[in-house]
């Protein structure tokens, strides 16, 4: 699995991406191997403004029903329209094109201070 070196994590196990002031924003590995097969995302509402650890999106699986946590304060800019087609990508590819939202972040400083690669192995343990 390709895993880009520059990821931040949060302790709801979603990942960001920081591009300039646009975040990408996904699941880990590790949370999609929980739910297991993924049937359904509700992604977030375009323009919406959020406050960090905000409920935003919803992804359903065979197994559960989990919510889906901003990372950092900002604006959700747009939710990955492939997954309505083909929610199962969050399984196959997480890190790549199973990303569910993207994001205008309010302070970039937020993102840094969230869990580096290394920080987060040591929360899964």
């Amino acid at each position: 699995m390709n895993i880009p070196a520059n990821l931040h994590y949060s302790s709801d196990h979603e990942w960001v991406l920081l591009e300039g002031d646009i975040a990408t924003v996904g699941i880990t590995h590790h949370a999609q191997e929980e739910l297991t097969d993924v049937v359904f995302v509700e992604l977030p509402e375009d323009g919406r403004a959020c406050d960090a650890n905000d409920p935003v999106a919803v992804v359903e699986s065979v197994k559960a029903a989990s919510d889906i946590y901003i990372p950092v304060a900002g604006e959700i800019t747009e939710g990955n329209p492939e997954l309505e087609a083909d929610p199962s990508l969050i399984n196959t590819d997480p890190y790549g094109s199973g990303w569910i939202f993207k994001m205008k972040v309010r302070d970039a400083a937020d993102v840094t201070a969230l869990m580096d690669a290394d920080a987060y192995k040591a929360l899964l343990g």
